[in-house]
């Protein structure tokens, strides 16, 4: 079973978890730049002298599909160890079964289509 984990966590992490992911050899991540809000609820702000609340904040949002259960464990607890700071506005980490996947250069699916290859 191949599993595709989500991991919504501070920008500021960003490098430190790419550092972490590189580490336990995981090699494919796509990373978005999103905002959104939890429990601390966004921030306040002056904006022309005025008080605002801003209720979106600033997050990555990284997905990263891999091959077995395993990997998604190692996946998690690798992301999970460098984005912690133990502060509201950590994030989240979500995983999701995958059924198929299939590369479109070679059309090699399921567990091949996530291997490298020599070629790129």
């Amino acid at each position: 079973m191949m599993y595709k984990v989500e991991a919504i966590i501070r920008e500021e992490k960003l490098e430190d978890v790419k550092a972490a992911l590189h580490a336990i050899e995981v090699n494919g991540v796509t990373a978005y730049q999103v905002m959104g809000f939890g429990a601390q609820r966004g921030y306040k702000t002056v904006v022309r002298g005025q008080e605002i609340d801003v209720m979106l904040v600033p997050k990555i949002k990284l997905e990263i599909v891999v091959s077995s259960e395993e990997w998604k464990e190692k996946t998690i607890r690798a992301i999970q160890e460098v984005a912690r700071t133990g502060e509201f506005g950590d994030g989240k980490i979500f995983a999701y079964e995958i059924t198929d996947a299939v590369k479109i250069r070679t059309g090699e699916s399921g567990y091949d289509a996530l291997q490298s290859s020599d070629e790129g």
